[in-house]
């Protein structure tokens, strides 16, 4: 077959099997659309099934139960030094997990009609991509969503090619155990990576160009976090710069700023991601991208192009798969022609570091540069029951009220948890709830989520 032979009409193709991609396409084949997924590597998960999300979490949970074990010698409990072996660890992370995952997604698409096609798409107008690799085609559409996502962002100016040097995607495969190794990049997929390595057992060192760790989120919260990386790892240098990387053969050397420098055995580049939006033909549309190349979109995931829509993270920030997931439905919903709109108060955040780092909607530091007034409720885990039981006092959780009204504008909280906890701060800025509705809430006794109802308390006396 000549390529460009096969047309093949549908209501909607999906451009990117990933979190927001799948979730729409799931959609639309719900409402009745006939929709196809077209994916380079011909699979559902995106980079949050296969590079990113899920894998990162599976050796978070690896590293806790390594802490643990650690832990326990406090309670009396001693399980001896842990015996790490690389090859059953990847098969599990990639058979157990990952392929787990990725074939009950492929269950889902088969049984709603959704095929997934595997190659590349680039527009050859507002109406049609072409298909090229293994099923090379044309497709015409009535709609496109376009949900590429993001790919690990490089070092600027650092032009070193050697496999001693990793982004997120190679460190996750877990080539080895470094004995030493360097972090570029102090937020949170830096922070959890490192506390990977670390309780694998390389001494690791966090270099971050800002002054703090986790820029973004409140420096309250960050100091529990700041305090437990301090002790796992080697070092961390806060205002510095590296400057440059050069193989020696035995390692790489990496030189700070203007002045020392100082040798690894691997170094792990992480310092953001950006979209994936090059090669589309975007240019074949009327779909804007923006200096930083995020495609713009409404609040509805239309582009200016009324045939174009886009969900995830090449429509900006916060790259965050739960976002990308709801806007993918409010796509579905809108090209179906129901009444749809991205209108969520707040996309909450979680750092799956130990201890977590969780939050959503107002930050304290947002409303101070903001100039905006707030009362902060704060409850520390030193006073929690449930904390105590669990060896795991170190943690905060906090309130930012609106002082007039009560209610309540974001939710902050660290320590084990956190990331589930988050779900009912998040609820309650969705629902404009007052600090008095936590309050009055029974909470289950001892929980941590009691942390919440005891944070909203100190505001009734």
């Amino acid at each position: 077959m000549v390529m460009g032979d096969l047309v093949r009409e549908v209501d909607v193709a999906v451009v990117g099997g990933g979190p927001g991609g799948y979730s729409a396409a799931f959609r639309c084949a719900e409402l009745g659309l006939e929709t196809v997924v077209v994916d380079l590597d011909k699979r559902l998960g995106g980079a949050c099934l296969f590079e990113g999300c899920i894998p990162s979490k599976a050796l978070l949970h690896v590293a806790a139960v390594l802490s643990e074990a650690e832990r326990a010698k406090e309670f009396g409990v001693d399980f001896g030094e842990p015996r790490i072996s690389l090859d059953p660890l990847r098969k599990w992370k990639s058979e157990r997990v990952i392929g787990k995952l990725a074939r009950g997604l492929a269950g889902v698409a088969k049984g709603k009609n959704v095929e997934v096609i595997g190659g590349r798409a680039t527009f050859e107008d507002a109406r049609s991509v072409r298909i090229t690799g293994d099923e090379p085609q044309k497709i015409r559409f009535k709609h496109v969503i376009l949900a590429t996502g993001s790919a690990p962002a490089s070092l600027p100016g650092i032009d070193l090619k050697t496999e001693r040097l990793m982004d997120s995607t190679a460190a996750l495969d877990v080539p080895e155990i470094p004995g030493r190794l360097l972090v570029i990049g102090g937020g949170y997929i830096g922070l959890e990576l490192g506390q990977v390595y670390a309780a694998l057992g390389s001494a690791v060192t966090v270099v971050e160009m800002l002054d703090s760790l986790l820029a973004g989120a409140d420096a309250d919260l960050v100091q529990h976090l700041a305090r437990r990386c301090q002790r796992m790892f080697k070092a961390i240098r806060l205002s510095t710069r590296v400057s440059a990387l050069r193989d020696t053969g035995g390692g790489i050397e990496a030189r700070f700023g203007e002045g020392e420098a100082e040798t690894f055995d691997r170094v792990l580049v992480a310092v953001g991601r950006t979209p994936r939006t090059q090669g589309l033909g975007l240019e074949a549309t009327r779909a804007r991208v923006t200096e930083r190349g995020f495609i713009q979109v409404d609040e509805r995931g239309r582009t200016s192009d009324p045939h174009v829509w886009a969900v995830g993270d090449v429509t900006g920030e916060p790259m965050l798969a739960h976002r990308a997931m709801r806007q993918g439905k409010v796509v579905a919903e809108a090209i179906a022609g129901r009444p749809a709109a991205f209108d969520n108060v707040v996309v909450p955040a979680v750092v799956f570091t130990d201890p977590e780092v969780a939050w959503c909607g107002l930050t304290e530091s947002q409303a101070a540069r903001e100039g905006r007034a707030v009362k902060i409720a704060r409850f520390q885990w030193a006073a929690s029951g449930r904390a105590a039981t669990l060896g795991r006092s170190d943690g905060l959780t906090k309130l930012v009220v609106d002082p007039d009204t009560g209610r309540v504008l974001g939710v902050g909280i660290v320590g084990p948890g956190a990331g589930e906890l988050i779900a009912e701060g998040a609820l309650a800025v969705e629902t404009a709830l007052l600090a008095d509705d936590v309050a009055l809430t029974i909470h289950t006794h001892p929980t941590l989520s009691e942390t919440l109802m005891e944070a909203a308390e100190t505001l009734l006396r």
